[in-house]
Parts: C-alpha cells; sequence; structure tokens
C-alpha cells in the first residue's frame, strides 16, 4: 500500500508539468509510456516463442508512428487512413510467406502483433489527441478514471463482500465498483459543470459520465482476464505498487476510446 501511494503521487508529480505545457513535450511522454505499455503486451507473446528481431523493431517503430501521428492536430480528426492499414497489414502478413514456418511465425502471432500495434498506437494517440484538443477535457476523463479507481479500491477494502468476477479478478466487489462509479460520476460532473460548460443538458452528462467511468471498470476487468490468460499477476514491475504500464492504465485506455464517441456532445 506504502509503495502504491508513494508511487501515485511521483506520477502526478511528473506528469502535471507535461500534461500542463502539451505540445511536443506531452507527445513525448505519452510516446514513451505508450513503447512501455506496447512492450508489456509483446513480452506475452515472447513467453510463447521468440520472434525475429526485424519483427519486434518494425513492430515498435509502426506503434511509435501510430502514437505520433498528428500529434501537432488541435482537431479530434477520427477519420481512418487506410494506407496505414494496408501497411500494417503487410508488415505482419507477409512474413508468414517469407518465414514459411507455422513454427515460428503464424496467423495467431501475425494477428496478436497487429492487433497490439492498433490497439496501443490508436489509443495512446487519442490521449494527446484529446489533450490538444482541451485540456479540460483532458482532465475530465483523468479525473473520472482516477476516482473510480480510487474509490472502487477504497470500497472494495472497507466493505466489499459481494464478488464482482471472482474468475477474473478475485478481488474486485460489486460494492467497490458502485462506490467507484457514484464518485468518479460526481467528481467528473462537478468538474465539467465548474470549467467546461454548465449548457449541456445534466441528464445526457450524467450519462455520459457514468459511462466513462463503468468502460473504465470494464477495462480493468478485461486487462485482468488478459494477464489471468497468459498467468500473469501484473503486466511488468515496471511502478512499485501498480505493476506495469497496463496495470496503470488499463481503465484510462478504454475510457479514452469511449469518449471519442460523446465528444459531438461534450
Amino acid at each position: 500500500m506504502k509503495n502504491r501511494i508513494l508511487s501515485s503521487l511521483l506520477l502526478v508529480l511528473i506528469f502535471i508539468p507535461f500534461i500542463v505545457k502539451g505540445g511536443l513535450f506531452f507527445a513525448g511522454l505519452i510516446l514513451i509510456v505508450g513503447l512501455i505499455a506496447f512492450k508489456e503486451l509483446f513480452d506475452l507473446k515472447l513467453k510463447e516463442k521468440k520472434l525475429s528481431l526485424l519483427l519486434e523493431v518494425l513492430s515498435y517503430l509502426a506503434v511509435g508512428f501510430l502514437i505520433l501521428n498528428n500529434y501537432q492536430s488541435k482537431e479530434l480528426m477520427l477519420v481512418l487512413d487506410y494506407r496505414i492499414l494496408t501497411f500494417l497489414l503487410f508488415i505482419f502478413m507477409i512474413p508468414l510467406v517469407i518465414i514459411g514456418n507455422n513454427d515460428k511465425y503464424n496467423l495467431q502471432d501475425a494477428l496478436y502483433l497487429l492487433g497490439s500495434v492498433l490497439f496501443i498506437g490508436l489509443s495512446f494517440n487519442l490521449v494527446i489527441l484529446i489533450r490538444n484538443f482541451s485540456i479540460h477535457h483532458f482532465i475530465y476523463l483523468l479525473l473520472i478514471t482516477c476516482f473510480t479507481d480510487i474509490f472502487a479500491f477504497a470500497t472494495g477494502k472497507l466493505i466489499g463482500k459481494i464478488k464482482l468476477a471472482e474468475i477474473i479478478s478475485p478481488n474486485k466487489t460489486l460494492e467497490g465498483f458502485i462506490g467507484g462509479l457514484v464518485m468518479g460520476t460526481f467528481i467528473g460532473i462537478v468538474y465539467y459543470v465548474t470549467m467546461i460548460s454548465n449548457s449541456i443538458p445534466f441528464t445526457q452528462l450524467l450519462i455520459i459520465t457514468i459511462t466513462l467511468s463503468t468502460v473504465g471498470q470494464i477495462g480493468d476487468l478485461i486487462f485482468s482476464q488478459i494477464k489471468r490468460y497468459y498467468h500473469k499477476k501484473d503486466f511488468s514491475h515496471f511502478i512499485p505498487g501498480h505493476g506495469g504500464i497496463l496495470d496503470l492504465f488499463d481503465s484510462m485506455i478504454f475510457a479514452v476510446i469511449t469518449i471519442i464517441l460523446f465528444m459531438n456532445i461534450l
């Protein structure tokens, strides 16, 4: 617990200046964080088999390219560039023929790498684009996920009795889920009305904020299921008390993807 609190405070002190500064500084930080997150997923595959160095290098380059795509844009340009997708398909599919050995590299490996690159690359790219679009919208999202996680953990520890998803994550409880949902929603709404706008209908804001808090907790469970599949407690030991980057940002990643659906309202 002590390591978890100290790590959290240190991360806050590190991230605040980058969030406030924005621009290239923030994009550079998110690039580093995203690459570490991808490494955690890539290492899961390496536990099963050794992949070629060329594929590894191309994977990291592809993730970095996606994360920094349009990193200077002040608008949320949500357009899928099929040239990028085609290039990624070539990168991971052509080696199936070149290597020609399913024991060394097969379709499952190719799809795992392609999915991991797209998932990490696009989600961390959205983190940059949302911050560029509006620091207040970014903080709104950050407050929802952080306070949802904090109060889900605290409520579950104090009064948690009913298991939420015991097979996936034995420590998570229904009481914790509700506690996190209530406080994450409350803090998010207060910040939005105070710092962004009070013109949006309250019902819409309530539904959106509840959705973001809920999806964040579902994202946590999804990553817990991935860890369970690979028999891992944490994705890595990069952050004392938390585990890996994906252990820390699991809720944020899914909330970032979800908020895009509502940006025309917010």
